[in-house]
């Protein structure tokens, strides 16, 4: 048997630095991993770790030159090149070197850079907390190997998962992103329950398994968690979790009790605070339903007005800013002393422009407050609301709001009036008779409406000012026209309501609505009278909408309602998929049957993506539905708005001609004319003999179709 030879390794020699050259049979080009700079500063810190590969060079009878080319280790040699530069390093330093002879210059770069295995993750983020444990800071250590303290975090989180996750992760039976997921909860048993569930579970994606460890939790971007504010929760001994590898909106507070002990605490001193104003009584909640202040009357605050000389120092500051604006006007940059007076000047303009607000005496004991937390954690305080059990008794203004006696009659002209002593029953004017008076009024009240009918524009202002009187006044009987529009309110069946974008603008619109109308009813029509055109028309498309009701009764079927719904719907061009509604669990998902959910998928995703949940429990299907559907713009059928009737989009196409010749009517007649102009005035306009003229009809028609 033939002797096998043994492996003789290259000799190892220390050449000086300037004895050494790169070679071109190195393999590596492209410009790959830490950079040379940072290399030179790791080989400063810890000097050279790795021995440079070299050939010496050979002259024409093949005897060593005493220099050496390097086929292997360019990067090292570079970074020892620059730390030369810098006179970090003499460049007769030795460097350690393993000489080469046999074979290929070629293999001896290219074998050194393929058998090199890279450090599998694990092993660095053990490495790391091994460090740790030896005392070095995380600064100490991002600064060692040239990265960024949150990075060392990130690592050091990872090497406290469980070990039997980092076991799984060695098997790769669990992907990086999930590992980091596991790391967003502390809790080893907790780590392991989730990972053995997710071996049943039809979603292993990283956000199920943060999901799934933070149930329980409440997320910091919770508006309870914003009105206690984190740091105070912290300090009343409150745990959060935070998520360091990805966007976690400040993480989720562990302790939910502590948090409603803590907001139910902060409501009460500030519930405290606002009674002490003075108001009859105070209702405290995080939340109350959309709609919980309709049918109250609203009593509004007045603003402190400015005094004179508040009102002087407010002339002299906006005279001050004009003239800084205007001497600098062509300026590229504000010098930053005129920078610093103007934000000055801003500040104290503000500051006069804040007025501060009452209310009389008489409307605190008479109305109350609602305190309560708004969508962005922020207090919210709704203040001066009646409620109808506590408004003043009213004596009536005149005999026909008085109930009459309770006399049996059978004809109001059979009532006999006495006459006084020394009277004859003739003289004198008698009370006319109720079936009289019935009878007249019947008349007129036909002929009115017959008149009306006739008049569009009037007709439009008294629409408008039944619906302003029942919608913002406590009593909506000064009218006779008989309008009903309803603020009915769905909050006590739909709870989140109220914090949706559309019922918000609702509420600001209506707010806004209230506190520029008169205060008294009285006054309301010659107030709609001296509206502008525009704010006619916006206001009473308020009102209107107010009375819209597309709520499917099970108690009140209106299906006819309904599809009149559908059509106003296409007609507005209603998309709720473009509003804040979205499809999950709560919403929809996790409120129907399984085959609905599938039904849902199959419609946005297509066949094979039901197929793939169809075989999961409730629970996981929800789960994985509401993923698949994000995005996707899907709604269940009573959301849908359905395209128009065909006789209906017949219909709109007539109502933009008739808008297309009002404005050409417009044209014609001169844009911001007057009457005197020879244009046509708007109600509330005085033509030249002082009387009231309304729009034309086909000035109505155009706003109309606007």
């Amino acid at each position: 048997m033939t002797k096998q030879q043994k492996i003789t390794l290259s000799a190892s020699r220390d050449i000086p630095f300037n004895k050494l050259m790169l070679s071109q049979s190195n393999v590596r080009h492209v410009k790959a991993g830490v950079s040379i700079e940072e290399l030179a500063e790791d080989i400063a810190r810890r000097t050279l770790l790795a021995s440079i590969t070299v050939r010496p060079v050979l002259d024409d009878n093949g005897a060593e030159t005493g220099m050496f080319t390097i086929p292997a280790g360019g990067r090292r040699f570079r970074a020892l090149e620059l730390l030369v530069k810098q006179k970090r390093l003499n460049k007769t330093a030795l460097v350690p070197c393993v000489v080469r002879m046999e074979g290929l210059a070629e293999e001896d770069s290219l074998a050194e850079n393929i058998q090199r295995a890279p450090l599998h993750p694990l092993d660095q983020f053990r490495a790391f907390q091994a460090m740790r444990d030896k005392g070095r800071t995380e600064e100490e250590i991002a600064a060692a190997f040239f990265v960024s303290a949150s990075v060392v975090k990130q690592r050091l989180k990872l090497a406290a998962v469980a070990p039997a996750l980092h076991d799984a992760y060695a098997e790769e039976d669990l992907t990086l992103d999930q590992l980091m997921a596991f790391a967003v909860n502390p809790d080893h048993e907790r780590q392991e329950q989730v990972w053995e569930a997710l071996q049943r579970h039809y979603s292993k994606q990283p956000y199920e398994i943060r999901r799934m460890l933070t149930e329980g939790a409440v997320r910091a971007s919770d508006k309870r968690a914003q009105f206690v504010g984190l740091d105070n929760y912290v300090e009343a001994g409150g745990e959060i979790l935070r998520d360091l590898f990805q966007q976690d909106d400040g993480g989720w507070l562990q302790d939910a009790s502590l948090l409603d002990v803590m907001v139910s605490e902060k409501l009460a001193n500030e519930a405290a605070v606002v009674q002490v104003e003075g108001w009859k009584w105070v209702e405290v909640d995080t939340d109350f339903p959309y709609g919980h202040t309709f049918g109250m009357r609203r009593i509004h605050e007045e603003v402190e007005p400015m005094s004179d000389v508040e009102a002087a120092d407010y002339q002299a500051l906006k005279a001050e800013y004009d003239a800084l604006e205007g001497e600098h006007a062509e300026a590229d940059e504000l010098p930053e002393e005129v920078d610093a007076r103007l934000g000055d000047i801003e500040t104290a303009m503000e500051a006069l422009q804040d007025r501060p607000i009452r209310f009389e005496a008489e409307d605190l004991a008479l109305a109350g407050a609602f305190v309560s937390i708004d969508s962005s954690g922020r207090l919210r305080v709704e203040r001066g609301y009646v409620r109808s059990e506590d408004e003043p008794v009213e004596e009536a203004d005149d005999e026909g709001d008085v109930a009459p006696e309770d006399t049996t009659v059978d004809d109001p002209d059979d009532i006999v009036v006495p006459a006084t002593e020394g009277e004859e029953e003739d003289d004198g004017l008698k009370p006319l008779s109720d079936r009289l008076v019935m009878e007249l009024t019947a008349h007129r009240t036909l002929a009115l409406r017959n008149a009306l009918a006739q008049n569009p524009q009037v007709a439009f202002l008294a629409a408008l000012h039944a619906m302003t009187l029942r919608l913002f006044y406590r009593y909506g009987l000064d009218s006779c026209v008989e309008i009903e529009p309803s603020t009915a309110a769905f909050g006590s069946q739909v709870p989140g309501l109220g914090d949706t974008a559309y019922a918000q603008a609702i509420d600001q619109r209506h707010e806004t609505w209230a506190s520029n109308l008169p205060k008294r009813s009285e006054d309301l029509w010659e107030a709609l009278t001296e509206f502008d055109s525009c704010s006619r028309e916006t206001l009473f498309a308020h009102c209107v909408a107010m009375s819209v009701n597309a709520v499917h009764d099970p108690y009140q079927r209106r299906p006819r309602a309904i599809a009149h719904a559908d059509v106003l719907a296409g007609t507005v061009g209603l998309d709720m998929a473009k509003t804040d509604w979205v499809v999950t669990g709560d919403s929809y998902l996790g409120r129907v049957t399984k085959a609905r959910i599938l039904e849902a998928v199959h419609e946005a995703k297509g066949e094979d993506a039901a197929n793939r949940i169809s075989g999961l429990k409730k629970p996981e299907m929800v789960t994985a539905a509401e993923d698949l559907l994000v995005g996707t713009g899907w709604l269940p059928e009573p959301l849908r708005t359905p395209p128009l009737p065909e006789n209906d989009v017949h219909a709109f196409e007539l109502i933009d001609k008739v808008d297309e010749r009002a404005s050409d009517d417009d044209t014609d007649a001169g844009e911001g004319q007057t009457a005197e102009d020879g244009g046509e005035p708007a109600i509330g306009e005085s033509d030249v003999s002082g009387e009231d003229v309304p729009v034309t009809i086909d000035a109505f028609a155009k706003t109309a179709a606007e």
